[in-house]
């Protein structure tokens, strides 16, 4: 390999030639060999909204001249393009304030420009981190980042699997089925109703992750170095929000209070807590069609799931609800990613936090776990759901919690005391109650109608 000699303020560094990054990127580089963890493209996109804002906000407030802008934006764009992809190779593990990301960003900028200028016009650090610090771009990338994967990938995919189940909710009006609390029969429910709770969770993990985007809409860049804003033109913060807002079509504003947005990471610990909620139906809503599908014969068998893929390596036939499990898989990661992501957050020490590698690779990994999974969750599974009504209605009609709807005509413990001979003597609840004298088997058949029981609308 033949490699060019790179200088910053340490000294000089050999930089493989083929590629676009400087001294800085590659000191990080050779020391932070650590694990395959990269830092995401999500935030190298974001970088590049960021600069190219930060270019155009200069150039507007009289600091850059516009043919440095013009190249800046250039370089920018390509990125975004994913033309420059493979420039970007650092660590999660490195700095904690992630200055090497964003000089790494720089410097392909820089090196990038200059190639395309045809002369020496770009400095990663006069130009191209102009009124900025890696303490206030990194955090600001962050929220960018968050708000852009949310926006353009998760919230699509909510929407998706709540149409579904909404669908699903209108085919199927009418069916009645035994409920089921704490694993055992409960009085009955429509499985339209059933439906109707996964849909309405997940519209819900929604509005509180949408809501959650106001507060990540808030920027640190114009803080600097320590949250006073030194080196920065007077209006960089929010020119450069407006630039930004402009760019991504998101309302972003610069953080009221600059000290705050470098040290805390509370928006995002937020954030992720809806995200977090969001894992948690995930979990509960799997595992409800992996239990109703279960069988074939010797399980609830109440619904039929597409069958996707063999099921075992020895077992012939077998099939698994392997869409399931990988969906509760995800929100067991999305619900690790809470804890690791909350720790981060923690450690802000006066002003600056120095985890934020680590808490934006969890939070994008949730993001785009949880958005690829309830994607194939629907596609692979949930649009394929059939409800096996003769299984329903015989599971129905041998619940014994039908007995609830005695209750007005031979009070609870008469009731109780029906169920409790049925189920001893394996009997019906009509031949246990008419047995105990507390109703005709005329009556019983008048008051008895288990359809009726789920108040369907």
């Amino acid at each position: 390999m033949n490699y060019r000699i790179e200088h910053d303020s340490m000294g000089e560094v050999r930089v493989p030639e083929n590629v676009y990054w400087g001294a800085q990127t590659q000191r990080s580089f050779e020391n932070f060999r650590i694990g395959t963890e990269k830092i995401p493209p999500e935030v190298i996109t974001a970088f590049a909204y960021l600069k190219e804002a930060a270019a155009v906000a200069n150039c507007r407030l009289g600091v850059l001249d516009e043919e440095r802008m013009n190249v800046i934006r250039q370089v920018c764009e390509e990125i975004r393009s994913g033309k420059l992809d493979g420039s970007f190779p650092l660590a999660v593990w490195q700095t904690g304030s992630g200055t090497q990301s964003n000089m790494n960003v720089n410097e392909v900028i820089a090196n990038r420009g200059n190639e395309i200028a045809g002369k020496k016009l770009l400095h990663p650090n006069d130009s191209c981190n102009m009124s900025q610090s890696s303490n206030d771009t990194f955090p600001t990338a962050m929220h960018i980042a968050a708000v852009l994967e949310i926006r353009d990938r998760l919230l699509p995919s909510i929407d998706l699997l709540a149409g579904t189940f909404r669908s699903l909710e209108e085919k199927y009006h009418g069916i009645v089925k035994s409920g089921r609390t704490h694993l055992q029969d409960a009085v009955p429910v429509s499985f339209s109703q059933e439906i109707s709770g996964w849909r309405a969770s997940l519209e819900r993990d929604r509005e509180m992750i949408s809501a959650s985007l106001l507060p990540l809409s808030e920027l640190a860049l114009g803080a600097t170095a320590v949250g006073t804003g030194l080196n920065a033109p007077e209006g960089f913060d929010t020119e450069s929000a407006k630039v930004l807002s402009e760019l991504t079509g998101c309302s972003f504003r610069t953080a009221e209070n600059k000290f705050h947005a470098l040290t805390a990471k509370s928006e995002l610990v937020n954030a992720h807590g809806a995200l977090k909620a969001l894992a948690a139906d995930l979990m509960k809503i799997a595992n409800d069609i992996r239990w109703l599908a279960s069988g074939p014969r010797c399980g609830l068998g109440e619904i039929r799931i597409p069958e996707n893929e063999p099921g075992s390596s020895i077992m012939p036939g077998k099939v698994n609800p392997t869409q399931c499990e990988s969906a509760t898989m995800v929100a067991v990661q999305v619900m690790a990613n809470d804890t690791a992501i909350g720790i981060a957050a923690s450690q802000g020490n006066f002003e600056l936090n120095v985890f934020m590698p680590v808490l934006i690779f969890n939070f994008l990994q949730s993001v785009r776990l949880l958005a690829d999974s309830l994607r194939s969750f629907n596609d692979n599974c949930c649009v394929g759901i059939e409800p096996i009504r003769e299984k329903m209605h015989e599971n129905l009609h041998n619940s014994l919690m039908l007995v609830t709807c005695l209750n007005p005509y031979i009070g609870y413990e008469n009731a109780a005391k029906t169920v409790k001979l049925a189920f001893r003597e394996n009997i019906s609840l009509k031949e246990a109650c008419v047995k105990l004298g507390f109703l005709t088997a005329e009556r019983f058949d008048e008051v008895f109608r288990p359809e009726a029981m789920a108040h369907e609308k």
